[in-house]
């Protein structure tokens, strides 16, 4: 009979904890239709068809003190999800067995039942053998064929195959499967050191909160590498961890940052090599993390291009004379707000079709934002009267004298408003005044 483990250690937490190197996002790939969103999942969950995605997150902690039965010091478990039911990985007592393997010198070294690991190894590489795993999905999901795929670097192996990123299994009748060997690589935590991540300006060793640097668009169409922004920002900046003992306890620095998605914001084309037609001012995110306790600190960096594209979108003021929406691209409404009547809305100078519509695209700070008004709420439409009508401003009253004859043409805004007698009307006329014409008589 297997006994389910799931050894988070609290003394883990507050020591020494490992986390995985690569994304520690394993996928399970099922033939369903349901969808599954799951708060301990990392990644973006998709509905359970053919092909899709269900995330699988490792959970991987080490400590100090040794575990009976196991063969390094540490404690390890990661779950599953498939159709609304998680799977948390468990082992066979006197069968299965953990393994713990240290990366070091182009070698990899297995770390003994008697050795410690304690906080000096914070930062270093490691990999988790493990044997007889079994995942328990549940009676619900029995006969099921899934295809469970781990982060990069990770692997496993079934009773039929070697060892590999991803492979099909059918769960048995029960919903459960025993992995013959998993592999994992993660790197050790000290979760309980202080250390904290600073930015620092190289050239002067001040802490800073944010950035800034200055380049040059290339003569190829004022073109810029993204490789070429990071690499100015790396020399002008840079991050440090330290703790309690100044400048003894600092730890390697793994860098990131957002620049392409920041581009893309701006509607900026990156292509697969990285180039870009430069604007003449862009910020973006950079951020550092400690690989020793995963603290990490972000670096607002704005660049400079004395060369680069005005990237302003010209752009007018129109008033809105019927309350208006946002839509997409495709012309799908986009949540519930609204420009309402009368207020006044910043859009580009000319109208898009879209699925044969007149749409103005909003602009704000001088850039496109890919939200779209429905033009004839704002210039309205023009519609000829095959009747003579009155103007009203209520159901019961008529808002003047006037007589609109048969044949003339008359520019209406927006959809029609649903007065109190039922009846509908369109608003017509440039102006808040309150003039409205039966819909029944165009």
């Amino acid at each position: 009979m297997k006994k389910n483990l799931r050894i988070v250690s609290a003394a883990a937490a507050a020591l020494l904890a490992v986390a995985p190197v690569a994304a520690s996002a394993v996928s399970v790939n099922a033939a369903s239709s349901s969808a599954v969103q799951t708060a301990t999942n990392i990644g973006t969950v998709l509905p359970l068809t053919d092909g899709s995605t269900v995330n699988v997150k490792p959970n991987i902690s080490l400590n100090t003190s040794a575990y009976e039965g196991v063969k390094a010091n540490i404690s390890v478990s990661f779950s599953a999800t498939v159709d609304g039911t998680t799977a948390t990985s468990n082992f066979t007592p006197n069968a299965s067995t953990i393994e713990l393997w240290k990366n070091e010198k182009n070698k990899v070294t297995q770390v003994t039942y008697l050795q410690q690991v304690t906080s000096s190894n914070a930062g270093a590489t490691y990999q988790v053998k493990m044997t007889q795993v079994g995942l328990n999905f549940g009676s619900q999901n029995a006969n099921k064929k899934v295809t469970l795929t781990f982060p990069e670097g990770d692997m496993f192996k079934t009773a039929d195959t070697s060892l590999a990123q991803s492979h099909e299994v059918k769960l048995d009748q029960n919903g459960t499967i025993t992995l013959p060997e998993v592999v994992m690589n993660v790197t050790a935590k000290d979760f309980a050191n202080p250390a904290v991540v600073n930015w620092y300006n190289t050239a002067t060793n001040a802490v800073v909160s944010t950035g800034n640097i200055e380049l040059f668009a290339g003569s190829d169409a004022g073109k810029m590498n993204v490789a070429q922004v990071v690499s100015a920002t790396e020399k002008k900046y840079h991050a440090s961890n330290y703790g309690t003992k100044a400048n003894q306890e600092s730890s390697t620095i793994s860098y990131t940052n957002n620049l392409k998605d920041a581009l893309k914001a701006m509607n900026v084309d990156v292509d697969a090599q990285g180039w870009f037609v430069a604007p003449k001012s862009f910020t973006f995110n950079m951020t550092a993390k400690a690989n020793n306790n995963d603290a990490s600190s972000t670096l607002a960096v704005t660049v400079s291009v004395p060369n680069g594209k005005d990237m302003t979108v010209p752009s007018q003021s129109k008033t809105v004379m019927h309350n208006a929406f946002f839509y997409d691209k495709n012309g799908k409404r986009v949540g519930s707000d609204k420009v309402t009547r009368y207020n006044s809305a910043t859009v580009a100078m000319n109208t898009t079709t879209i699925n044969g519509k007149a749409y103005y695209e909003v602009i704000e700070n001088g850039k496109a934002t890919g939200k779209f008004i429905n033009a004839a709420n704002i210039d309205g439409t023009k519609r000829t009267l095959k009747h003579n009508a009155y103007v009203y401003k209520s159901s019961k009253k008529r808002a003047n004298k006037v007589v609109l004859k048969k044949g003339t043409e008359v520019v209406t805004y927006g959809g029609a408003y649903t007065f109190k007698n039922g009846k509908q009307y369109y608003k017509i006329g440039n102006n808040t005044d309150k003039t409205y014409v039966k819909v029944s008589n165009f």
